[in-house]
């Protein structure tokens, strides 16, 4: 069904009250067979005056107004409502738009139509409508104000004997529409906001492949176009092959992309049609006119996998693994039995004896006399056998007594030596009482209730330790947080997408996409693992499995921009370019409808929300140079580890960005480096491109990682030469300085980020090594207030070990080893900081701390050894510390 509303901002010399009478038309062709095209006219356009608003929502109108009984010229049930602009396709759609389409659409001009017409496709027209949508794009529909005359006796022919009269086509214009959203998958209508152009028929050949003008053709065969009676309307809608169609078909090989519907410019390839100058039809052309049209589709031309079935594809390629609730088995499920059977015979007899004597606890009560309580358990005891309760709390037990023997105690057998037998059961004696105290404390004493204590560290706390980690290269160190995170709760999908993310950082990918998946297997809808299985997925030439998973993303959160970005890009690679656009508009729209944010989406973890809570999260950042060719995953050198945390620490500050921008900083924090360079060099092939500082930051990171060191510092400088003032380039640069041992450098870079008014993305990395030259260089005072400062904002064992080494080399002995006590507690498998602690004690005379100490920091395997002769040296100097003396 094609509804065409209303032309906005129509030519001033328009006047509904000149004479002779007008007609506005708007006309169009529509293929409804493989041979067949039916041209859907639009006549009886009423000009109106400005001044207010088309109503809405307003009734759509039947084609057949003037033979209808008045009121019956409305369709019931379908009305034109008001549109979101964000929703528009076409032009003026932008923001810069709103104030004019606002300003014309209240106090300007306009012809409205308000109707609607139907017609049938069968199934070789939608294919020939989808042969010609992807090959033309543009879709042309003629508008024209059709002026009435009496014709002269002198010029009467046989037709106008019969009293009909001449049509004059005067303002020609043409609308191209663009019509491929309607070969998205799954869109069944568009609803568009068309420029007007004048009409030329080289325009229309070179944007549509069409010959000639629909209305010319119309005029010159009968019945006359320009009637306004109904039944010259209804006439014209009869189906035929038109020249237009036979041309398209004749031509399919000489197809090419037309032009941007911005100006109607002079094709230089036809020459010789346009005989004069359109000079009415330019006034569309400098009004800035424009028509709303509504094209809706029964079926969408190319359907979409329905959300269920993507959820079952995502189901067969992962399956989902709900982690089972852990239930005890064998031994201590038996012992787990006789203790609940205990509870449950003891709070029976608890019952028995409240019957015989009241409450049996009396807060603040006096305890009772022994002779009273022997003179109670003697009655308890004769009230039991009497009433026969004993044999059957006897009975209760004796099953759960069986399962200790078989399972605890792993007999099965008779035993054939007495003594043999005394000794066990003997043995089971002490074991069942045991186990019976154990029981009744715990339900029957309100002093032994168990507490659960917290953990010391939380999880947000360990990957922020394990992030430090790989900031220092030491992988194996953050392997062992990661998995400590995994044992404290393996059913949080992000704790093993954070482990993929460390797998994709060492090149480990096999392991990655383990772990994605396994994050998948818990969480169906867990969007990142989503994404980076898609992600490993092409990498590994499993494409129609990627599409699933970037295709499931986008119907998890159709708001996401970023799966939307990665969906594009993926499309893009497989040469699907219609499912490209459509992604990338979707991505675009949903990215500016969240503009007003100043960070990033935070999509790589959910749990790094309680990471801010706890301390400073570290952002992973990798890459790759966009400027050569495409660079695996596979491909990246093993000995680059340290230049790969560089470029993991800096994030953007808050600029202007784009969608491609948003995915490539997700995808360097989750270290797929093929996609972020790709996707970087789409940020640099598009027209609505962000900040340039912001694009060579990003690409710096992506040739610090590959550890094209030359490359990087060119790219920081051309970064800084758009902004100077960015803190996360100077960070950057500091930590390019750091890799090349360029230590000056980088203390300087690293003191002017530190110093910006605005504060960086990340840092914790900045004050560590800028810490860490200040005690290189002996720098003491400035190193202890570096690493106080960022044990106040995130405190690891890292830097409450440094703090201590800076307050030990200024002689404070009390305050390093307070510090050293807190890393101690926040890693005590640290040798470094057991060596200092020996030595601190050392130096106040503790000699068996100071040995102990030692020997934990031989046990961890000290490797320093200009560390290892300074304890030496000392203990010599004192004469104790070492117990190999």
């Amino acid at each position: 069904m094609v509804t065409v509303e209303t032309v906005y901002s129509v030519p001033e010399v328009w006047n509904p009250a000149s004479s002779p009478p007008s007609s506005y038309v708007a006309a169009l062709q529509m293929p409804v067979s493989a041979t067949k095209e039916q041209v859907l006219l639009f006549s009886n356009g009423v000009l109106k005056m400005g001044g207010e608003r088309e109503p809405v929502p307003r009734p759509r109108k039947w084609p057949l107004g003037p033979l209808l009984a008045p009121g019956a010229e409305f369709i019931q049930g379908l009305y034109i409502d008001a549109e979101p602009t964000d929703t528009d396709h076409g032009d003026h759609t932008g923001i810069e738009d709103q104030d004019f389409r606002a300003n014309v659409e209240c106090n300007e001009k306009r012809v409205s139509w308000d109707t609607a017409r139907r017609c049938f496709i069968d199934a070789g027209g939608v294919a020939c409508l989808s042969r010609r949508i992807a090959e033309c794009r543009l879709w042309p529909v003629e508008i024209m104000k059709a002026n009435q005359t009496a014709s002269t006796k002198s010029g009467r022919t046989a037709r106008d004997k019969l009293g009909e009269d001449e049509t004059q086509i005067s303002f020609h214009g043409v609308v191209y529409m663009d019509l491929v959203p309607l070969l998205y998958p799954g869109v069944r209508r568009i609803h568009g906001v068309y420029r007007i152009y004048p009409f030329y028929e080289s325009d229309l050949l070179s944007k549509t492949q069409r010959t000639c003008s629909i209305l010319k053709e119309l005029s010159r065969a009968p019945p006359a176009l320009g009637r306004t009676r109904a039944n010259s309307s209804v006439d014209s809608l009869r189906a035929f092959p038109s020249k237009n169609f036979e041309n398209q078909r004749g031509n399919k090989d000489v197809s090419k992309k037309p032009d941007s519907q911005g100006k109607a410019a002079q094709s230089d390839i036809v020459t010789g049609l346009d005989p004069q100058v359109n000079t009415e039809g330019q006034m569309y052309d400098d009004s800035r006119s424009y028509i709303i049209i509504e094209i809706a589709l029964e079926k969408p031309l190319v359907p979409k996998r329905p959300p269920e079935e993507l959820a079952k594809r995502v189901m067969e390629l992962v399956p989902p693994r709900p982690p089972l609730p852990r239930r005890p088995a064998g031994a201590e499920r038996a012992v787990q039995e006789y203790q609940s059977q205990i509870a449950s015979v003891a709070a029976q007899v608890l019952d028995q004896y409240q019957q015989l004597f009241g409450t049996a606890f009396v807060p603040g009560g006096k305890p009772l006399d022994p002779v009273l309580q022997e003179e109670r358990k003697t009655q308890l005891l004769g009230e039991l056998n009497c009433s026969g309760k004993y044999f059957a709390f006897k009975e209760q037990m004796k099953y759960s007594v069986v399962r200790i023997v078989r399972e605890k105690m792993l007999r099965t057998e008779a035993f054939s030596d007495p003594e043999q037998l005394q000794a066990f059961l003997s043995q089971l004696y002490v074991f069942l009482v045991d186990e019976m105290h154990a029981a009744l404390n715990k339900n029957l004493s309100v002093d032994s209730q168990d507490t659960h204590h917290e953990p010391l560290l939380s999880c947000a706390q360990l990957k922020h330790f394990a992030k430090e980690a790989q900031l220092n290269t030491d992988f194996q160190l953050a392997a062992q947080y990661y998995q400590e995170c995994l044992a404290r709760d393996r059913s949080d999908p992000s704790h093993w997408f954070d482990y993929g993310a460390f797998h994709m950082l060492t090149a480990d990918h096999l392991k990655a996409e383990e772990c994605f998946q396994q994050a998948l297997s818990i969480e169906q809808t867990h969007i990142p693992s989503l994404l980076m299985c898609g992600v490993l997925s092409e990498v590994n030439g499993r494409y129609e499995d990627a599409e699933t998973f970037f295709e499931r993303a986008t119907c998890v959160e159709p708001k996401n921009a970023v799966a939307w970005t990665l969906f594009g890009v993926f499309c893009q690679a497989q040469e699907k370019f219609i499912q490209a656009e459509m992604a990338f508009r979707e991505a675009n729209k949903h990215f500016i409808s969240v503009n007003d944010q100043t960070s990033r989406p935070k999509i790589t973890s959910e749990n790094q929300e309680k990471d801010q809570k706890d301390e400073t999260s570290e952002t992973q950042k990798t890459g790759g140079d966009t400027d050569e060719g495409a660079v695996h995953e596979e491909d990246i050198p093993q000995n680059s580890q340290e230049s790969k945390q560089e470029a993991h620490q800096i994030s953007p500050s808050s600029v202007q960005t784009t969608v491609f921008m948003e995915t490539v900083w997700f995808l360097l924090q989750s270290n797929a480096l093929q996609m972020a360079q790709r996707t970087l060099s789409l940020e640099l092939l598009s027209p609505n491109r962000g900040s340039i500082s912001s694009y060579h930051l990003a690409l710096a990171q992506l040739q610090l990682q590959r550890g094209e060191h030359d490359s990087t510092e060119a790219s920081l400088k051309e970064a800084l030469t758009n902004n100077i003032q960015n803190p996360d380039v100077w960070a950057l640069s500091g930590h390019l300085h750091h890799v090349r041992g360029d230590y000056a450098q980088a203390q300087s870079c690293y003191e002017r980020a530190l110093d910006s008014v605005l504060d960086a993305s990340d840092t914790h990395s900045i004050y560590l090594r800028l810490g860490s030259i200040y005690l290189q260089e002996g720098e003491y005072e400035k190193a202890q207030a570096v690493f106080l400062r960022v044990c106040k904002r995130s405190p690891s064992c890292l830097t409450w070990l440094r703090l201590g080494i800076a307050c030990y080399r200024l002689e404070d002995l009390s305050e390093a080893e307070e510090a050293l006590t807190e890393a101690n507690a926040l890693n005590n498998r640290n040798p470094e900081v057991w060596a200092y602690l020996s030595l601190v004690c050392l130096q106040t005379g503790r000699k068996l701390e100071a040995e102990q100490a030692y020997k934990y920091a031989i046990k961890m395997n000290l490797q320093e050894e200009s560390l290892l002769q300074e304890m030496h040296d000392l203990q010599s100097r004192v004469g104790f510390g070492n117990p190999s003396f």
